[in-house]
């Protein structure tokens, strides 16, 4: 807060302290941590290969694992609290890469909404999607998503979380575009990767950049080391690369558009990644490095800034729009603005305010995500301007939506009016910008009572059309959960004493180490300035709402500023990228392979010999060369033919023969040096492309006659420049004083370390295993290829025979 006062922005009195007295965490050596953070991958397998043979019956008791890790998160409530519990589990120790687990009050808030809401949601799946012919997928996807989501709240190791970071982007990947027969939902998933993966990179350069200032990836270790962070030259990159990678998870403007045109994932993703937990894995991220890379202008204001921008411009755009999971895309969108506008502000009401929205928001947003899913399920529409009455067949999807737009206007006594009164009350302690950012607050609060409104009430008043009047309260599996949810905002909210202390004041002193006093939530705080704030937001947007109707004319108008909106502009900037990257390939790229080698061969030679005739003093000295015995002669002279032959032969076989010829004199020289190994591996190589060549040329055309002559010049001094360059390469490192050291390393470890007694082996095994394990993979995707073309095109052949 001390950095945005700097730009004229303060807070009284002042609550930001410094970080330095940091508490080392509780170490624990139990393994149930681990188990529990991966089992999420086990049961990926289990319900991608074994859930195929599961009876449509058996589904109904899927909920079951989530709700068992919820139950193992909450024993962790009375010891999450100040500098949490930590987890060891040494992963590449050498790389200060571990699978290090703290489990901390912010931690345990993201634990227990992903278990939590994800076991309501396995619940709700069972029977919204029922019969579905992939359905074990989609388990697999949603239990590979939950444990990657657990693994990056509860790592402490940045690197560690990096990983699970990019997992939650590709099982995200799969479930938006779970059905992948719509052209427009794989088009999503694609956009969805590009943005998140895109983001994800960008913070990899930023985590790098951390642990090399900081000493360190372990952000209980960073955080002894912020006075270095801040005070680095390479802070100002670290902020800018961690931001793009929070802002692109968390949609915020202008990375945003992703989230609106992921809703063509099925309901049940809409409501467990764009409600509760992915899209505030970027939120989450902020919150967590707050202690270690906040209380500077750049943070702060830039947080601030983005923030406000993108909670507004959201709100706005839900007001335009009819389908109810686009107005509930859009103020999802705002709400992860004002998360982020609140960690921007940094005080101690600021913090507290998003460690209670944070669990607001997952609350009511849930909630109408699944009523959503139900409407959309009974009566076959999203269309808000068609739909009304339906709380006469839908009674307790009705209630369900009441309670939770209550909760979302900030009505009392929900929770929900908790949270808006803290976010007035952090943003009126902020001095001279402090009625701006206020009214900008107001204003968004007002606009998503209106969308929260239409989506959870407007359905269900008025008279029921015809068209619906079939419809029936389906089963408990679908209406149990919304309705959960939004009795427990009710219940949040008439009992915050409840969760006050035991949990919000926890998750505070994670993101406000400094955080004095206790949380205090109470319904009522008397007659203030807050209150009136809260009362002219409610008024106002039941007025607004009163006054300004769902409408499609609405939608058509905002059609007509697409051109401006930011995935325009992007599409358009990679657009014209594209275009170029086409004419730049097709001028160097025209299909003749000695074209590119002759770009390759100009290129060396360029570079090659302008630093050996200006930076290189050349030496030559005869005594250093062995005597050329007969035998080394008869070769070379043989080599000199074959390769004669084989640029003037008019024949392929002659060529390739010629090849071979100086393949095998090579193999000479390696008999001759004391080489038997290398000779025999040259051997079976030359001999294996020989043949190969034979095969692969036996049916061309006829051998080609390249009578350029022009060319054949041009080919030749090419040809006869870089051997120049090459031969002076050699006799420059000849020169050089042979430095033994490497190879005295592998020599006297090959057996110590490896066990093993030949040490090109161990060198290529053990040694360089990793540059191995690489080659490996290259020949086998390579080969998977291959295999893929050669089946496709017998199946091609069988389907046209």
């Amino acid at each position: 807060m001390e950095a945005l006062n700097a730009f004229t922005l303060e807070v009284t009195p002042r609550y930001f302290i410094s970080f330095a007295p940091i508490l080392t965490p509780r170490f624990r050596s139990e393994k149930p941590m681990l188990t529990a953070v991966l089992s999420g991958f086990v049961m990926a397998l289990v319900f991608g290969w074994a859930g195929r043979w599961m009876r449509s019956t058996a589904w109904m008791f899927s909920g079951l694992f989530p709700t068992a890790l919820f139950i193992y998160f909450l024993t962790f409530l009375p010891v999450a609290g100040g500098d949490g519990v930590m987890f060891q589990y040494p992963w590449v120790p050498s790389i200060g890469v571990n699978l290090d687990f703290r489990m901390d009050g912010l931690a345990l808030l993201f634990s227990l909404m992903i278990s939590g809401i994800g076991a309501l949601v396995f619940f709700y799946s069972s029977y919204y999607l029922k019969g579905h012919a992939h359905l074990h997928r989609f388990y697999g996807y949603l239990s590979m998503f939950m444990a990657s989501m657990l693994g990056l709240v509860l790592s402490d190791n940045l690197l560690s979380m990096f990983v699970f970071w990019e997992l939650t982007s590709i099982s995200s990947f799969f479930l938006i575009g779970f059905n992948n027969n719509d052209p427009a939902s794989r088009k999503s998933s694609m956009i969805a990767l590009a943005i998140t993966g895109g983001g994800g990179l960008m913070l990899m350069v930023g985590i790098l950049l951390m642990g090399y200032l900081g000493g360190s990836f372990s952000i209980v270790e960073l955080l002894h080391q912020t006075d270095v962070l801040r005070s680095g030259a390479l802070y100002g990159w670290i902020l800018f690369f961690v931001f793009i990678g929070a802002f692109s998870k968390s949609a915020q403007f202008p990375l945003h558009f992703w989230l609106p045109g992921a809703m063509k994932a099925p309901t049940p993703v809409s409501t467990y990644l764009h409600s509760a937990t992915m899209v505030k894995a970027g939120v989450y991220l902020l919150a967590r490095l707050t202690p270690v890379l906040g209380d500077e202008v750049s943070w702060n204001v830039t947080l601030v800034a983005v923030g406000a921008v993108t909670m507004a411009y959201a709100a706005i755009h839900a007001l335009f729009r009819t389908d109810m999971k686009s107005i509930l895309a859009y103020s999802t969108i705002s709400a992860l603005g004002i998360m982020v506008f609140l960690i921007g502000i940094g005080s101690r009401e600021s913090l507290l305010a998003v460690s209670v929205f944070i669990l607001v928001h997952a609350l009511y947003k849930a909630a109408l995500f699944l009523i959503t899913g139900i409407v959309d399920h009974e009566t076959g529409s999203r269309d808000v301007t068609q739909l009304a009455g339906l709380r006469r067949v839908l009674l307790p999807v009705a209630v369900a939506g009441l309670l939770a737009a209550l909760s979302n206007a900030g009505f009392p006594p929900t929770f929900g009016f908790l949270g808006k009164d803290l976010i007035y009350e952090a943003t009126l302690h902020v001095k001279d910008w402090g009625w701006l950012l206020t009214t900008v607050a107001v204003v968004t609060n007002i606009f998503l009572l209106w969308a929260g409104w239409v989506v959870g009430v407007k359905p269900f008043i008025g008279k029921l059309p015809e068209s619906f009047e079939k419809v029936h309260l389906p089963s408990p599996l679908l209406w149990v959960p919304p309705l959960l949810l939004a009795v427990l905002g009710l219940f949040f909210g008439l009992f915050p004493g409840l969760i006050s202390e035991a949990f919000v004041g926890k998750i505070h002193q994670s993101v406000y180490v400094a955080s004095l006093g206790k949380p205090g939530l109470k319904l009522w705080h008397g007659l203030n300035i807050v209150l009136l704030l809260s009362a002219v937001t409610v008024v106002s947007g039941f007025v607004l709402y009163a006054l300004m109707k769902p409408s499609k004319r609405w939608e058509r108008v905002l059609k007509k500023l697409e051109y401006f909106a930011p995935q325009q502009i992007i599409t358009f900037l990679w657009q014209s990228f594209e275009k170029f990257s086409n004419k730049y390939t097709n001028i160097l790229q025209y299909g003749l392979l000695r074209f590119y080698l002759m770009i390759i061969l100009l290129f060396l030679i360029t570079m090659l010999g302008y630093k050996f005739f200006t930076g290189v003093e050349l030496r030559f000295d005869p005594r250093l060369f062995t005597d050329v015995s007969f035998y080394e002669g008869v070769i070379v002279a043989l080599m000199f033919i074959s390769i004669f032959l084989v640029v003037f032969s008019r024949s392929r076989l002659h060529a390739v023969v010629a090849m071979g010829v100086v393949g095998y004199s090579l193999c000479l020289l390696f008999m001759d040096f004391g080489a038997p190994d290398l000779a025999m591996t040259q051997f079976t190589i030359d001999t294996l492309t020989v043949v190969l060549f034979v095969l692969v040329l036996y049916n061309l055309p006829k051998y080609l006659n390249y009578s350029n002559p022009p060319a054949r010049i041009r080919d030749s001094l090419i040809g006869a420049a870089f051997g120049l360059i090459i031969t002076l390469l050699a006799l420059e490192v000849i020169q050089e004083p042979l430095n033994r050291e490497t190879s005295k390393f592998y020599a006297d470890n090959a057996y110590l370390l490896a066990k093993g007694k030949n040490v090109v082996n161990v060198i290529l095994v053990d040694f360089r295993g990793i540059d191995t394990l690489g080659e490996i993979t290259v020949l086998t995707v390579a080969a998977l290829g291959v295999f893929s073309l050669i089946r496709l095109q017998i199946v091609t052949k069988k389907n046209k025979s």
